[in-house]
């Protein structure tokens, strides 16, 4: 008799690159000319970034160039969830960017939902802030990951503990 196949998935962000990106980020705010004499700064505490800069244009090129970093590090933007642009002291702005880490109650039932819709002979359930996928077929399995990698879900997702 055959032993299940599983594997969960689960949304989380390294932290450790996060904050590699930012670092990175923060650098080249510096060495940028357009950003000379600007009061434009990027950092991370915890799961959030603070953002701010002289007005809003310089904002989105802040955005801008912490995205490229992001990207070039491997970190999905869909892991960003960003806060309104607020006025802060100086004429300033700010803008508060929090890192999504696992997948919420709402998205693992579309996540699960998804599975279920594909008819795929998989088991999908929800546990804490994560989703485990079982079934027989190892091929179904990774079916699943590649319907999942496919499907428009507004998280990143991972595939982990395949077994």
């Amino acid at each position: 008799m055959a032993k299940d196949a599983s594997f969960d998935v689960v949304s989380k962000v390294d932290m450790q690159e996060m904050d590699n990106a930012v670092n990175q980020a923060s650098k080249e705010m510096i060495s940028r000319f357009d950003f000379k004499g600007s009061k434009s700064s990027i950092d991370l505490k915890d799961e959030e970034i603070s953002l701010a800069s002289d007005d809003e244009g310089k904002l989105r090129s802040v955005v801008d160039i912490l995205e490229s970093k992001l990207i070039k590090r491997g970190i999905s933007l869909k892991s960003l969830d960003y806060g309104k642009v607020e006025p802060a002291s100086a004429g300033t702005v700010r803008q508060s960017v929090k890192i999504k880490q696992g997948i919420d109650q709402d998205n693992a039932k579309k996540i699960v939902k998804i599975i279920k819709d594909s008819k795929i002979k998989v088991q999908a359930s929800v546990q804490g802030d994560a989703v485990r996928v079982s079934g027989k077929n190892r091929d179904d399995l990774q079916a699943v990951i590649q319907l999942l990698k496919e499907s428009d879900v507004p998280v990143d997702l991972q595939f982990t503990n395949y077994r």
